[in-house]
């Protein structure tokens, strides 16, 4: 939808690219995660088309946005998902082996998937602020359930606590907004009925979208 949006008014307007950035830069250290821990191709091939998607966004973010916007962002891809991304890669291939790179590899991307899991928060709490969920649509909220409970009992089956917390997380935020869904559908909003793209969820939410 958003970058429906983009392409057809040939501008980025006011969204953010960091979302795509951090998403980006999630996907790869857990295609990295995924061929690094024996038996985990399953995480490898899931989040290896989810860069070749979060590339795509980027690239239209780029071909779309304004000269100001356009080095912001290639600033941040350069810093975030290359030199970042590839600084991760040769620490953990030269200074560690075996289950110690694994653990390293794995608390990173635990690490930023419990970061990014955190952005439905502000949606929650516009929510019931306003109480209307004209800001939470209701399929972003179901797949942050879909993904985070299919991902959640996947960890639970092999074991992998990496892949299991932090979708557990998002499992437990996706129950939380689909209530919130729930409580507040019929409600109407004081506000107006066309959302800004600054709104909370208008915003491209940094939820690991195939992880």
């Amino acid at each position: 939808e958003t970058f429906r949006r983009i392409v057809k008014n040939k501008s980025t307007g006011e969204f953010e690219c960091l979302p795509y950035i951090c998403t980006l830069l999630n996907t790869l250290l857990w295609t990295y995660y995924g061929v690094t821990k024996p038996g985990a191709y399953l995480v490898a091939t899931v989040n290896a088309f989810g860069v070749v998607v979060e590339t795509t966004y980027i690239i239209l973010f780029l071909r779309y946005a304004s000269r100001k916007v356009k080095c912001k962002t290639a600033q941040l891809v350069v810093s975030l998902d290359i030199i970042s991304f590839a600084a991760a890669v040769l620490i953990t291939h030269f200074a560690l082996d075996g289950d110690a790179k694994i653990n390293a590899i794995g608390f990173l991307g635990a690490g930023l998937n419990i970061v990014m899991y955190g952005s439905p928060l502000a949606a929650m709490r516009t929510v019931v602020t306003t109480k209307s969920v004209e800001y939470m649509p209701f399929l972003l909220s179901f797949f942050l359930f879909l993904n985070g409970e299919v991902w959640f009992f996947h960890a639970v089956l092999v074991g992998d606590p990496f892949v299991g917390v932090p979708n557990g997380i998002g499992f437990i935020f996706g129950i939380v907004q689909l209530s919130l869904y729930a409580r507040y559908r019929s409600s109407t909003s004081s506000s107006s009925s066309v959302a800004s793209p600054t709104d909370p969820l208008l915003l491209p939410s940094p939820l690991p979208a195939t992880f």
